[in-house]
């Protein structure tokens, strides 16, 4: 979640059609590098207005016309607010060692404005998970290959599980602030039928805020946070600040406060031609017992407008 600032939509499905464009974005990240078996996350979100009749921006929006955000203001001021509807789609691969788990999801939001210039949108968003493990990459060593958890089968054992998520999403020009629920149906995830072993999946719990704030006619600085609730973990707080010089490039870089997991992280991006933008962040975890055995963290998002 470093980059989540570049794409709310992954975590609340009330930011489907947030845009006055198609947004489509392809995300690699790939987590402890060096670490045999480590994570790697990669995505593919889609989503776009549905019957939006204004041209109005976000404070994460990519200004598909002009490279200098502030010059828009006076359109924004100057037109009313519409309501609108918004559909979208992603697809989320998470690898880690011999487990791998996949996700496609539709998502549908409806936009109300509340004001001239605040709009209040709640979305969700449903599909299917796929769990699978490859039992032949498991290393036992001297102990029994036969764990009731995973029965005795030496190939690849799947399950199908559904998912869904609902979100809210308070925005302005410059401004977001949101709550969401991703998985929020908990089920017992069991790869052997008659075992009473087996991992629950629980809700994941989301909240987001962020304020971009005007240097100059040139410059906007965003800060922004990520609050992430799944028990029984701890709760972690993401918080990121983005420096933009128009539309052109920006940098960043963000703190994860957690007791076990905290790191630090730099970013950086730059969008070519008001149609793709490119960004890369890198991870460190400095001050933890996990940075004795784990190499960096590093995500690559593309975008096209």
């Amino acid at each position: 979640y470093t980059q989540y600032i570049l794409n709310n939509y992954i975590l609340n499905p009330a930011v489907t059609g947030i845009e006055n464009y198609v947004d489509l974005k392809v995300s690699y990240r790939n987590q402890w590098t060096g670490l045999d078996g480590a994570p790697v996350t990669s995505y593919l979100t889609i989503h776009g207005p549905i019957g939006k009749t204004d041209e109005r921006t976000t404070a994460t929006s990519f200004e598909k016309v002009d490279g200098n955000p502030y010059k828009s203001k006076a359109l924004e001021n100057s037109e009313p607010a519409s309501a609108h509807h918004g559909a979208g789609l992603s697809v989320v691969s998470d690898k880690t060692g011999y487990i791998t788990r996949t996700t496609v999801c539709a998502s549908y939001a409806y936009h109300l404005p509340i004001s001239n210039s605040t709009m209040l949108s709640a979305g969700f968003m449903g599909g299917i998970t796929n769990v699978s493990m490859d039992k032949s990459k498991i290393v036992w060593g001297s102990l029994n290959p036969n764990d009731p958890a995973v029965g005795i089968n030496n190939g690849e054992i799947m399950k199908t599980l559904p998912e869904l998520g609902a979100g809210l999403w308070l925005y302005g020009k410059n401004f977001f602030l949101g709550t969401s629920v991703l998985n929020i149906v908990p089920g017992k995830f069991k790869l052997v039928n008659n075992s009473k072993y087996g991992d629950s999946f629980k809700p994941h719990f989301f909240l987001q805020g962020g304020y971009r704030y005007f240097v100059s006619e040139d410059i906007s600085i965003l800060p922004s946070f990520a609050i992430q609730n799944i028990a029984p973990l701890p709760v972690f707080i993401h918080a990121n600040v983005k420096l933009k010089y128009q539309d052109l490039i920006w940098l960043g870089g963000g703190y994860r406060i957690n007791d076990e997991l905290s790191g630090i992280a730099f970013m950086s991006g730059i969008n070519l031609g008001h149609k793709l933008n490119v960004s890369y962040s890198y991870n460190s975890t400095p001050n933890t017992r996990l940075n004795n055995y784990v190499g960096n963290t590093h995500e690559f998002v593309i975008g096209l407008v």
